[in-house]
């Protein structure tokens, strides 16, 4: 399974959402909380050009936030994403 990367803050209602649609799809991800890191948020920000959270990459791949990984999943993107190799 590649590596899934969650950035998020304590108090996002979108960023639970996405955790638990990624549980759902058996994924491990590893959360980035940049509400208590500076540096992670300005990793952030550089890797996506975006403020927002939550901010999804898998295997290296930027998904968007919770929108997306959601029109990911619906069109059936995202099982293939998450089964594909590193």
């Amino acid at each position: 399974m590649p590596d899934v990367v969650l950035y998020s803050t304590a108090n996002c209602g979108y960023c639970v959402a996405a955790k638990n649609l990624l549980k759902s799809r058996g994924a491990n991800y590893r959360e980035v909380r940049i509400d208590i890191d500076a540096d992670q948020r300005a990793e952030m920000v550089d890797r996506t050009r975006r403020t927002s959270v939550p901010q999804i990459f898998i295997g290296g791949h930027h998904v968007g936030g919770f929108e997306e990984l959601v029109a990911l999943d619906r069109a059936g993107g995202l099982k293939p994403l998450l089964e594909s190799t590193p």
